[in-house]
């Protein structure tokens, strides 16, 4: 290994199998003290799984990890812990019903001479470690009511407390707006400035380019090439992932749109019980044609996601305003059911939470959406079920090595995979996505993208909600822009770029090509 005075962590021969499938095939990776270690790769391709080794969140594996020179077997994350490694995974691991400060220390919290919880001091250091992130939250606040944002700066927190010298970030900044990802970027100068390692997984190049010093590639569970990050380009990256030119992700031709599916009109939303760090609907008017794509941007806290809930009937019980027609028809979508029924498929922003039984094999999240359709009597018919989850794993090239496996085993994309499947299943006439693209990797993006082409081309309307410019920008015929719950401006991505679309996000709407919104597209 190169430097080995300096490397903080030294893993070599690293290999991991789950049933038939290689999730690391002899890998070596090296940390080193004060440098960041980009690690790319598509779903699948071991990035996680060779972290959970590190973090000792696996343990039956073969190969050997050296701490500071020191040969070092971890039987449980606190082992790795104690060893100066601490992991952020993609999805959060908080408690939402405890306070910010209860999540940071939980199993460690601070004691008093009578052994007893110490609030006054777990607050104060957790406001000082709140500080070092650069976010200002009241540390008695319950976790559930922050924003995704914010609960990921939460998870930093809890990881600086731990004073890891290998702190493993997993796609840190996916639910993160543009002024915390740069919180977050000054958080990694400074651990760098007192010789911390990091290791950093994200599918952003941009963001590799900018903070990472080294890149490692994995495929198939195997390195296969390693760069000086600050040269290594998209394309370069891409093509080093899945092994092949990735070919333009974004549509090169766009459908030419039917009859209107879908128009809103002044839609608001009062819930019976506030939720703070929500933005409900406040008067928001868009339509949606058969065939078309389109996109729903704004800054983080604008009520993407909540527009999407409460299309699909499962935001907060409250009164409803505004009109929502579906073929020119009124609904009014009760519940997840009633939404089905009428033809709406939602996949929501967090997969694990809201889209998926994580325990449950891929089979039975794959149908659950289509179970009463396919009954005869009550009765599922095994063979049925059985032929539904294998066409989709065959027509969404969904990487699992049996329909019977959790789909919990499976990488963030193909889980993503699965819940589109699933949605689509239910021929839609409209599909509602919120953040379908977040934790996916380019070639898993770009299957997506082509996913959604093909649905356009089948007469499906979409309403895709994005924190991306480039991906509103590139796959969708026309962009709504939300801010405070409000529609402020439409797009035509034809006439109108990225420069826009940020114009009108911020509300500068000068530089911004209105469209009228209570036409037909």
């Amino acid at each position: 290994m190169d430097d080995g005075v300096s490397a903080l962590v030294e893993m070599t021969g690293i290999s991991k199998s789950y049933g038939g499938v290689h999730a690391c095939r002899d890998i070596d990776l090296t940390v080193r003290a004060g440098e960041v270690h980009a690690l790319l790769g598509e779903n699948g391709a071991g990035k996680s799984t060779l972290m959970k080794v590190l973090s000792g969140d696996v343990t039956d594996h073969t190969g050997e990890i050296r701490v500071a020179g020191v040969p070092r077997r971890f039987g449980a994350p606190v082992d790795a812990q104690r060893a100066g490694i601490a992991m952020i995974h993609q999805e959060l691991d908080l408690v939402p019903e405890l306070s910010v400060a209860e999540n940071i220390f939980l199993g460690r919290e601070p004691r008093t001479r009578l052994r007893t919880v110490d609030r006054r001091a777990m607050i104060t250091m957790t406001r000082g470690l709140l500080d070092r992130c650069g976010v200002r939250l009241d540390p008695r606040r319950p976790v559930g009511a922050l924003r995704t944002g914010e609960q990921q700066l939460v998870t930093i927190a809890k990881a600086l407390s731990l004073d890891a010298q290998v702190l493993i970030m997993d796609e840190p900044t996916s639910a993160l707006s543009p002024v915390e990802v740069e919180q977050m970027f000054t958080v990694i100068t400074e651990l760098r400035r007192a010789g911390a390692g990091i290791v950093y997984i994200s599918h952003r190049m941009d963001e590799i380019g900018r903070i990472a010093d080294r890149a490692t590639v994995l495929r198939n569970g195997a390195v296969v090439e390693e760069f000086d990050a600050r040269e290594l380009t998209a394309e370069r990256a891409a093509e080093a992932m899945v092994g092949r030119p990735v070919q333009a992700m974004f549509r090169t031709r766009a459908v030419e749109p039917g009859e209107e599916i879908l128009r809103v009109r002044d839609l608001a939303l009062t819930p019976r019980r506030a939720r703070s760090g929500r933005r409900e609907p406040d008067g928001i008017s868009l339509t949606v044609r058969r065939g078309e794509i389109v996109g729903v941007g704004g800054l983080l806290g604008s009520g993407r996601t909540e527009l999407l809930e409460t299309l699909f009937g499962a935001g907060p019980p409250g009164t409803v305003r505004g009109e929502i027609l579906l073929r020119g028809r009124p609904v009014r979508p009760r519940g997840p059911r009633q939404a089905l029924a009428l033809g709406l498929a939602f996949v929501p922003e967090d997969r694990r939470i809201a889209g998926l039984a994580i325990d449950h094999s891929v089979l039975a999240n794959t149908v659950l959406s289509i179970v009463e359709r396919i009954a005869t009597a009550g009765i599922v018919p095994r063979a049925r079920e059985t032929s539904a989850a294998r066409r989709i794993v065959a027509d969404l090239k969904v990487k699992v090595g049996s329909i019977g496996d959790a789909v919990g085993t499976l990488s963030g994309g193909n889980q993503q995979k699965v819940v589109f499947g699933r949605m689509l299943l239910t021929e839609p006439l409209l599909l509602l996505l919120d953040e379908p693209t977040r934790g996916v990797d380019v070639g898993a993006k770009a299957e997506i993208y082509a996913l959604l082409g093909r649905a356009a081309e089948q007469g499906i309307g979409v309403l895709l909600a994005s924190s991306e410019p480039a991906e509103l920008v590139g796959v969708c015929d026309r962009v709504v822009v939300l801010s405070g719950g409000r529609s402020v401006r439409e797009l035509d991505t034809s006439h109108a770029g990225e420069a826009e679309l940020l114009a009108a996000s911020m509300g500068e709407g000068s530089t911004a090509i209105a469209v009228d919104t209570g036409g037909a597209g």
